[in-house]
């Protein structure tokens, strides 16, 4: 029947078509049938807005994160601490490649004990890709010391560290730990500078193509206080950008006790301190914790800024506290990880529940109401309440009035 009708036959209508559903959201449109004719016999000049599959621009470097703005705190918790359980447990392999960002203030080495606690109680094969590491911790499976040994030859022993799985059995989980990534970065030697990509894309990749596919995570890491050597091409990005860029998860490392300082010091309205390599001053590489009014000496524990990417190029942005391995079993299967907005000494009980009341407009008054203020609300009993109690749209209201002896009744009413 289309192939009856001609373009300008159909142009020529002026009647509508109800309604048309296209593309995958089921988006409902009013188009003329003259609209309708021109999808058809002018393919090539669709509009963007009905295609069902818009691709994505590839050339962007960066990765677009935002921050996730949850209703309220409860589901913010449920949903960060079960994705940091995740992360530091190995489920569903949800970071490839996992980027430690740590400093002199506050190395990564808690956090990767705890990747070993976890993997050790899941039964994960793990292996500790040393260059700094002398001994080897406990629970690492295989440990490779790096000292005097080509990049390849490096390769080589991870991918030989790690057993072949019987037939018909399922491959166990890996776990592949780099304690500094500096010696990859700059010319060991004879070697060249490796190509970070497609280096550690070898760690985790089936040694032949008829290899079983296994489930292997990379944690990676990076120290910041450590000056990078020069690069010889400008034009390529720093090996801190590319790490990045290519890191599905980044967790930069902080001390508790110095959070704790400079949260202590914007509540005063005092400049926020800095400590160690930052304070500038010659001589001085790790900073001194000075009394601060509220924050206890004795405070210990690590503070993890994380920043998640997922597959649709959104991102989570969250702070945690990982208390020291002295405070809970080694064999606790329970997590131990927190918000940092749980921790007492960095929010007050009384300012938590504000925050789970009920979310009211800012103004430059407050417009919050405590426990007391609520309740004796609640029990006030307003004027003409049954007028409140409408029976819906288009029913009119009433005037509720009671006489007294002063007024004046006439049973008659006057007509008008």
């Amino acid at each position: 029947m289309w192939a009856k009708i001609s373009q300008a036959g159909l142009e020529s209508m002026t009647f509508s078509v109800g309604t048309v559903l296209i593309g995958r959201r089921n988006r409902i449109l009013n188009l003329s049938l003259a609209q309708i004719s021109s999808k058809i016999f002018a393919p090539d000049l669709q509009d963007p807005s009905l295609s069902c599959n818009t691709p994505q621009s590839t050339q962007q470097l960066q990765r677009p994160v935002s921050k996730m703005a949850p209703t309220n705190l409860s589901h913010r918790r449920t949903h960060n601490l079960l994705l940091i359980s995740k992360l530091l447990s190995l489920r569903d392999t949800v970071s490839p490649l996992t980027l430690l960002l740590d400093s002199l203030e506050q190395p990564a080495r808690p956090l990767i004990q705890e990747y070993i606690r976890r993997a050790k109680l899941s039964k994960v094969h793990v292996t500790l890709v040393a260059f700094e590491t002398l001994q080897r911790p406990d629970g690492v499976d295989a440990f490779i010391s790096c000292r005097r040994k080509r990049t390849a030859d490096i390769a080589k022993e991870v991918a030989n560290a790690y057993p072949a799985p019987a037939p018909g059995t399922t491959p166990r989980r890996r776990l592949i730990l780099i304690d500094s990534i500096h010696p990859l970065l700059g010319a060991r030697g004879n070697d060249p500078p490796v190509h970070l990509p497609s280096y550690l894309g070898s760690f985790v990749a089936p040694t032949t193509p008829t290899a079983t596919p296994i489930h292997a995570s990379l944690v990676v890491t990076y120290h910041q206080d450590i000056p990078l050597p020069p690069n010889p091409q400008p034009y390529t990005p720093s090996a801190l950008s590319l790490l990045t860029y290519l890191a599905t998860s980044i967790i930069t490392l902080h001390s508790l006790s110095h959070i704790l300082a400079q949260k202590a010091a914007r509540d005063r309205s005092l400049a926020a301190p800095v400590f160690g390599l930052e304070e500038e001053q010659d001589g001085v590489i790790l900073g001194r914790l000075d009394h601060v009014k509220g924050v206890d000496k004795s405070v210990e524990g690590v503070v993890l800024e994380m920043e998640h990417r997922r597959k649709s190029g959104r991102g989570v942005v969250e702070w945690y506290v990982l208390p020291p391995a002295s405070q809970y079993h080694p064999q606790q299967a329970k997590e131990i990880v927190t918000l940092l907005d749980d921790h007492p000494l960095y929010r007050r009980p009384e300012e938590l529940e504000e925050n789970a009341g009920e979310e009211e407009p800012g103004s430059t008054f407050e417009l919050r109401l405590t426990e007391r203020q609520r309740r004796e609300r609640e029990g006030v009993v307003l004027p003409y309440f049954d007028a409140q109690h409408g029976d819906g749209p288009g029913e009119g209201g009433r005037i509720l009035y009671d006489m007294g002896e002063e007024d004046d009744f006439d049973e008659e009413e006057d007509e008008i």
